[in-house]
């Protein structure tokens, strides 16, 4: 299912080079690259961290009498993965992290509450949060200010040498499907790595990548859009098939291949392995849409290239795959137009933030509130998040389509005050532009539904609270206004910066292009307006206040 032949053996001319020191250039400014003193800060709380993990084994080991010379060689390993272990973090990064214990640690006990609790007591540690039952389960913290994410896995052995092959199958041996998943961060970043033919190259281009999908509103796996993971495998594609070309040449390659690419074909960096029979046979799951049918649902399948193979983009959906698509045409059109100046027109205009409240009129507003404290609502709202999706696919289920919806992965949090806390999401509404009725929708049994749904959670306490209602961009809250307005979301353009000839007369709609970079590169390409264009904001009756608003 994969071929791996390079479709061009070319090398960079000196004006690609050239193009490629303006890019990085960019990326310096943008903060894409750490300092070396953060660098530095970030290596230290690596080794601090694995300071309070030797403790953790070691009072563990003795609390359960194993031997004095044992309990004194006890210790876990603290492996870094994701965009650390890629190369490919800048300031602010989180950390991700695995630690791998001995056999006689587990994950719900030793791990989620003795570990988390000598880290509430670390004066380093703060917003500690634990969430046992997530997909991959994980423990949440700032750890002297730099954010981690902390994952474990316990292998089939008393003592974990510290130079033990995690690309050897034998450590899934005897592991669940979820210690699979944590385990698996860890040996897919190494198998990226070991794929890619040039690992600057790779590292420079995902950064560019990772950059333009963040200030595109795309960058968020909870949210069904694409995480880091997916990002970095569909870099490392590129790469495989142009193995000698600079980032310059591969920028506009990545948008040229994946604008286009006919989902769902996979996208896979190596053949998928199965391991049912020989001495190990795991037997576990692997993607495989030959012999899985749930498989073949899946609508942008980014496969992972370590065994047990998965989809890094499973939580993708229509609605979310639509905005991809269509953010990925405006790159593609933006970075050829670079590509053809040879740089000389600056890598900025690809990166222009994604202006998502002058896009659209109006919304779904998502109110998550606690009458507890700040850790409350990282958790209430963390919940919610990882349920926003389910939001989109019904409302767009409910209305056949005639409404479409476009979820923005930022949460606006109001100031704190002594009886609630308040973090809000919002949902974009549309019409297809084809769709012309004046329809009205009475969306509150799909709002009920959904909070029905996110009500349903394990750890929910009184003071959690959900309200989803209609809003439109002139009652925007006014916490919401002031963390916008600066950047000038919500002015209006005048009509002499629109250059757009598809633009409505009416004012009925307005184009989802962040900016006239985009409109010059749709006109440049002679397709006329952008594929965003071609959906327009929902009228100001097509949704009523009494009819979306469900207080709860």
């Amino acid at each position: 299912m994969s071929d791996t032949q390079p479709i061009s053996l070319a090398t960079p001319t000196p004006a690609d080079l050239e193009s490629t020191s303006r890019l990085e250039f960019f990326l310096h400014e943008a903060g894409s690259f750490e300092s070396s003193d953060e660098l530095a800060a970030r290596e230290d709380v690596l080794r601090q961290l694995q300071g309070v993990l030797d403790r953790w084994v070691k009072r563990l080991t003795a609390q359960r009498g194993y031997p004095d010379g044992m309990v004194e060689q006890a210790t876990a390993l603290l492996l870094p993965f994701g965009s650390y272990r890629l190369g490919v973090h800048g300031r602010g990064s989180d950390i991700d992290a695995l630690v791998i214990g001995p056999s006689y640690i587990d994950c719900d006990h030793d791990f989620f509450d003795v570990l988390c609790g000598m880290l509430a007591e670390t004066e380093a540690v703060t917003e500690l949060q634990a969430v046992p039952r997530a997909y991959v389960p994980v423990m949440k913290m700032k750890f002297r200010g730099v954010p981690v994410d902390l994952l474990y896995a316990s292998v089939c052995l008393p003592m974990v040498p510290k130079d033990i092959d995690l690309r050897d199958r034998s450590v899934l041996r005897g592991m669940d499907l979820a210690t699979v998943r944590s385990l698996n961060g860890v040996r897919v970043a190494e198998e990226i790595m070991r794929l890619v033919p040039n690992a600057g190259a790779f590292r420079t281009t995902l950064r560019c990548v990772k950059h333009w999908a963040k200030a595109r509103g795309v960058y968020s796996n909870v949210m069904g859009f694409v995480g880091g993971v997916g990002w970095a495998i569909l870099v490392a594609r590129v790469c495989q098939l142009y193995p000698n070309a600079a980032p310059s040449m591969l920028v506009p390659r990545f948008f040229k291949i994946f604008s286009q690419w006919k989902w769902p074909n996979p996208v896979l960096l190596g053949g998928i392995e199965h391991d049912d029979d020989g001495q190990l046979a795991l037997r576990l799951p692997v993607w495989d849409p030959r012999r899985n049918p749930r498989d073949r649902t899946h609508l942008m399948p980014v496969i992972t290239p370590a065994y047990p193979c998965m989809n890094s983009c499973y939580n993708v959906s229509h609605a979310t795959l639509r905005i991809i698509t269509e953010q990925l045409e405006i790159g593609r059109l933006i970075s050829q137009e670079i590509a053809e100046s040879g740089g000389a027109r600056g890598w900025e205009a690809l990166f222009q933030p994604f202006q998502f409240f002058k896009a659209y009129k109006s919304y779904l507003q998502v109110d998550v509130k606690v009458a507890g404290g700040e850790a409350d609502l990282r958790e209430w709202k963390g919940w919610v998040e990882s349920r926003l999706r389910q939001l989109v696919i019904r409302v767009e289920m409910a209305t056949a389509g005639m409404l479409l919806c476009h979820a923005n992965p930022q949460a606006y949090a109001a100031k704190p005050n002594d009886r609630q806390c308040t973090a809000t999401f919002f949902v974009g509404l549309s019409k297809q532009q084809q769709k012309q009725l004046q329809v009205q929708f009475d969306l509150r049994a799909t709002t009920e539904e959904f909070k029905q749904e996110v009500y349903m959670y394990e750890f929910w306490r009184p003071g959690m609270e959900l309200e989803v209602k209609h809003a439109r961009r002139k009652d925007l809250p006014s916490y919401v206004r002031d963390q916008i307005l600066p950047a000038g979301h919500l002015k209006r353009k005048r009509a002499q910066d629109d250059p757009s000839p598809s633009s409505s007369a009416s004012g009925d709609s307005e184009s989802s292009s962040s900016s006239r970079d985009v409109k010059r590169a749709v006109a440049a390409d002679r397709t006329g307006a952008s594929p965003e264009s071609k959906r327009q904001s929902c009228p100001s009756n097509i949704l009523h206040d009494r009819e979306m608003s469900d207080n709860r």
